[in-house]
C-alpha cells in the first residue's frame, strides 16, 4: 500500500482526518496481516523512547540540527549525499531536510538563512560538538556559533557520546533512514526531490505518536514576521564577518 511503514494506529488516524469512521486499530492490523502488508522494521506497540517525555513548551524554543551521516549516490561527480536535518523540539516539525554534498560551513549557512527567512529565528539551537557546529579549540566558539549569537540565537551542544541529548532528532533520523534513505539515488537532485516529497508528507499528513497521532504542522507556528525581517537585515549587515 502507499504507506508501507505506517502501522494500524497511523492509518486509523489518517482515515479519521479524512472524515472516515475507521474500525478499531486491531481490525486494521488484522487486515494488513491478511494481505501480507505488515509494517516493515517497526512495531508501534513498543514503548515510546524516554526522550519524548520532555519537550519545550512552545514552537521555536529549541531547534535541533545535525547531519544524518551520508549515503552513496550513483554519481561520479558527487558520490555522497549528506542529509542536513533541522527539527523543532516542541512540534517535531521538520524545518529543513537538505541534500548536501558535504558538511562544510559554507554549505550549511545558506540553508539556515533560508530557514530563518521562512520560519523566523529560534530562541536556541542545539547541535553536537563536531564541525561545523562546534570549535576544535577548548572553550572557543566556532564561526557558526558566532554568527548565530550575533543574530540573537542561543547555541548549546549535546554531551559527547550522548546522542539522546538530541533524542527527537535521532528518532527523526531513524524514520528518515527507514522510509527514505534505503533507496538508490542517482544524484543529489534526485535525492532532494524524494526528500522534499517525504518532508511535506511528514510535516502535514503523517500522524506522530508523540503528538497524539497528529501531524507536526498542527503544533508548529513560525516565529513573528518581524524576527524574519531582522534576520535578513542582520545577514545583510554582516555578510563579510563569518
Amino acid at each position: 500500500h502507499r504507506y508501507p511503514y505506517w502501522g494500524a494506529r497511523k492509518l486509523r488516524s489518517l482515515l479519521r482526518s479524512a472524515d472516515i469512521d475507521p474500525p478499531h486499530h486491531s481490525t486494521i492490523d488484522a487486515i494488513l496481516r491478511r494481505h501480507d502488508c505488515r509494517v516493515r522494521y517497526h512495531n508501534e506497540q513498543t514503548q515510546p523512547p524516554a526522550n519524548h517525555r520532555f519537550e519545550h513548551p512552545n514552537p521555536n524554543d529549541l531547534w535541533q540540527i545535525d547531519f544524518k551521516g551520508h549515503i552513496a549516490l550513483n554519481d561520479r561527480r558527487s558520490s555522497r549525499c549528506h542529509p542536513l536535518t533541522l527539527l523543532d523540539d516542541h512540534s517535531r516539525f521538520s524545518l529543513c531536510l537538505q541534500a548536501c554534498e558535504g558538511e562544510r560551513l559554507e554549505l550549511v549557512k545558506p540553508h539556515l538563512i533560508e530557514v530563518f527567512r521562512q520560519y523566523g529565528l529560534p530562541r536556541r539551537i542545539t547541535a553536537d560538538n563536531g564541525p561545523p557546529w562546534g570549535s576544535n579549540i577548548a572553550g572557543g566558539l566556532s564561526t557558526l556559533e558566532v554568527w548565530l549569537m550575533r543574530l540573537g540565537v542561543e547555541v548549546s551542544h549535546s554531551r559527547p557520546y550522548h546522542p539522546q541529548t538530541q533524542g527527537k532528532l535521532e528518532r527523526f533520523h531513524q524514520t528518515l533512514k527507514r522510509e527514505v534513505l534505503h533507496r538508490a539515488f542517482s544524484d543529489l537532485q534526485h535525492c532532494q526531490q524524494v526528500m522534499n516529497r517525504w518532508r511535506d508528507e511528514y510535516n502535514h499528513y503523517r500522524p506522530h505518536e508523540a503528538l497524539d497521532q497528529r501531524p507536526p504542522i498542527e503544533r508548529y507556528r513560525p516565529s513573528p514576521a518581524a524576527t524574519r525581517s531582522n534576520c535578513q537585515q542582520s545577514n545583510t549587515n554582516r555578510k563579510t564577518t563569518w
